[in-house]
């Protein structure tokens, strides 16, 4: 039963990771709006983003296991800017690198992130660790509404 469970986490890990950094295509940054936050950012395929309150508006320090949780939105190879679509404000956009050499999408600074436990229009990674992890609004302010239980 715990190989299984491993098994789909990996998988879902995995295709975090593969919505993260889409081959051949530049991470985008739109507005999504989802039940209870509202209009918050998400990524290309409409998965929520969120800021990790550690990083502190500078170079991430989520690796290894978290990262493994907390896939980064990084641009892929050969692209130096991520793409701003609707309502979403390009001058906040920007990027920080991380230890591997790869770019990391940022929002007001802040380092970009998924969550593996979301689908798109879900936000269950809002608040976890402690209100570690937290949704961002289009105008670059941090997003504390809790999201209510079997919501999100």
């Amino acid at each position: 039963m715990k190989t299984a469970a491993l098994l789909g986490g990996l998988a879902v890990a995995l295709t975090a990771c593969s919505a993260a950094s889409p081959t051949g295509q530049s991470a985008s940054v739109q507005v999504i709006d989802v039940a209870g936050p509202g209009h918050v950012l998400g990524d290309a395929q409409g998965l929520a983003l969120y800021i990790y309150v550690p990083d502190n508006r500078g170079a991430s320090v989520c690796y290894s296991a978290c990262a493994s949780a907390w896939p980064p939105l990084v641009l892929p190879p050969g692209q130096r800017e991520s793409r701003a679509e609707r309502g979403v404000e390009k001058r906040l956009l920007g990027t920080t690198r991380r230890a591997d050499g790869a770019l990391q999408v940022t929002y007001d600074g802040w380092p970009l992130y998924l969550y593996i436990g979301d689908s798109r229009g879900d936000v269950t990674g809002q608040g976890l660790d402690m209100g570690t992890w937290y949704l961002m609004s289009p105008t670059g302010t941090i997003v504390k509404t809790p999201v209510a239980p079997g919501r999100g």
